[in-house]
């Protein structure tokens, strides 16, 4: 549970609301509960572009906020970054540019079977 005592399953499903809204692509969560305690859920989102990737990180940040939870940080939001992470205490939300999820494939990298949405 985080502030407001919002569950990590509603915190996930503001977040990939708010990737949706701004057309965010090849939205992905995996469940991480039984391979760490720093998070509940991890999403990974493809954007079109480094203005898609910080636009959709924004979105997520900002909307988040409108439901009353302050996320404990992002990184690379308006750097014109090609990954753009905010961390939402229960679930971390990553969004990068097609070559930076293919180089970093986080996917692989937890070996975790994903969830498509």
């Amino acid at each position: 549970m985080s502030q407001l005592n919002l569950t990590a399953d509603q915190i996930l499903a503001f977040a990939v609301e708010a990737l949706e809204d701004v057309k965010g692509d090849k939205i992905t969560v995996l469940n991480v509960t039984n391979h760490t305690d720093m998070m509940d859920y991890m999403v990974i989102c493809t954007g079109t572009s480094k203005r898609h990737v910080n636009a959709l990180g924004q979105n997520v940040f900002e909307h988040l906020k409108t439901q009353g939870l302050q996320p404990l940080g992002s990184e690379g939001r308006g750097m014109g970054s090609d990954w753009v992470l905010v961390d939402l205490h229960d679930v971390v939300v990553h969004v990068m540019t097609d070559e930076a999820r293919a180089f970093y494939d986080l996917e692989k990298l937890w070996d975790i079977k994903p969830e498509t949405i």
